[in-house]
């Protein structure tokens, strides 16, 4: 319960991290000189930072395991945000954001590779859903409570507290966390082949495409868009954008919680995953087609959108089914560099679509924006509905259990058939 309440701090100071910039964005670009474009472009450079973090996070979780991992990006972490309350322009910011992507890349990780050497598999999506819901407080304290704070003491002083409490969590890590027990011989290899191995995986490829796109347009709409959007299209002030970002906010917190006694229910991870990312990108698309015509009908469908959209810890319990013990860190950063890469490039694509598109209306805009995002997942989903539901062997096991002695072959022994859907 400690090394989980402990993790779970990290990781809402990590949400905090990816989600601030959408509260400060009044302040600090007008301060930094900065356009719309250009804070599209800090935060995609904080996910393109996070994403490339996650290589040497799955090499060191599963070499010196998450205690030191963890402490010791976030220090990084702290230096980040240090840095960018002293930024004066644009690539003082970018570099600062890049800091603090790099810091936060193990924040999640470092729990998830607990879960999966501590506990059986079939615990990992309650547990891994359990803790992104909770740690989506740190999305809870970017709204609001940071709209006021940002307006009482100035962005500044915000980001020079963040920094002081994330060297605080640093500590409590070193101090608090146990690593789990070392691999009793595990294979010598190099961190690329590692993340090779992963990556030739054929039961995880129908995969990809929606966990690239998934939590991208969700985080994107959240982290970017959303007080923007609410401003120019509904005229709302700033705490009533604040009040619309917790709406969204609390509703992911709330449907990623909601994920593990749904995935328990159905006892299926991926047909979870697959309803989940279904709705989705069809609020997405609603968004765009008849959000501009009503607030109250807005900020439902960005309800909707962040409490079916956080289908992350989900997604991460399928795919995790896949990954063999001495791979399990290099496995699910792997599948963190598809998360967050897809984060940074959806960004980083959507600050061109705002250059590419500025004789529109904010309505027509931020409709043709929500409308593409919505699409996007949706046909990624179509993609995933023909991923395997588990491993070959499972299958295989499964089977001669049901069998019984039918099949002289001792049931531990893993039988190379082809991955069912």
């Amino acid at each position: 319960m400690t090394s989980f309440l402990v993790l779970l701090l990290t990781y809402t100071i990590s949400q905090f991290d990816r989600g601030f910039l959408a509260m400060v964005a009044p302040d600090l670009g007008p301060d930094l000189g900065l356009q719309p474009s250009d804070l599209a472009l800090l935060s995609a450079g904080w996910f393109l930072a996070f994403a490339a973090g996650q290589v040497p996070t799955g090499l060191l979780l599963d070499r010196v395991g998450p205690r030191r991992t963890v402490a010791g990006f976030l220090v990084v972490a702290a230096l980040g945000a240090a840095c960018l309350g002293l930024a004066q322009g644009f690539s003082g910011a970018a570099a600062a954001m890049a800091l603090i992507g790099l810091g936060c890349a193990p924040a999640l990780m470092g729990g998830l590779y607990l879960f999966g050497r501590v506990y059986p598999p079939e615990r990992f999506a309650m547990l891994s859903s359990l803790m992104i819901g909770l740690g989506t407080a740190g999305d809870l304290l970017g709204s609001t409570p940071l709209a006021l704070a940002s307006h009482a003491l100035g962005w500044r002083a915000i980001l020079f507290g963040l920094s002081a409490v994330t060297v605080a969590a640093a500590g409590l890590v070193l101090w608090l966390i146990v690593d789990p027990p070392r691999l009793a011989d595990p294979p010598r290899t190099s961190v690329w082949h590692g993340f090779a191995e992963v990556a030739r995986m054929r039961a995880l490829w129908p995969v990809f495409p929606v966990v690239f796109v998934s939590y991208a347009v969700v985080i994107a709409t959240r982290s970017l868009w959303v007080g923007s959007y609410l401003g120019s299209v509904h005229g709302l002030d700033a705490l009533q954008r604040g009040n619309g970002t917790l709406a969204m906010s609390a509703a992911m917190a709330a449907g990623a919680i909601g994920y593990g006694p749904l995935e328990r229910l159905v006892r299926d991870p991926k047909r979870t995953a697959l309803g989940g990312c279904l709705v989705t990108g069809l609020s997405l698309a609603a968004l765009g087609l008849l959000g501009g015509g009503s607030t109250a009908l807005a900020v439902a469908l960005l309800a909707l959108t962040g409490a079916a959209g956080l289908s992350y810890g989900i997604l991460m319990a399928h795919a995790r089914r896949f990954f063999p013990a001495h791979l399990l860190g290099r496995g699910v950063a792997f599948m963190n560099i598809v998360f967050m890469g897809g984060a940074a490039a959806l960004q980083g694509l959507s600050a061109l679509f705002v250059l590419g598109t500025g004789g529109l209306s904010p309505d027509a805009l931020y409709g043709r924006l929500f409308l593409a995002y919505g699409l996007a997942l949706l046909a990624a989903t179509a993609v995933y509905a023909f991923a395997p539901r588990k491993p070959a062997y499972e299958r295989a096991e499964t089977v001669r259990d049901g069998q019984g002695a039918g099949d002289p072959r001792p049931s531990g022994q893993r039988v190379p058939l082809e991955d069912t859907p």
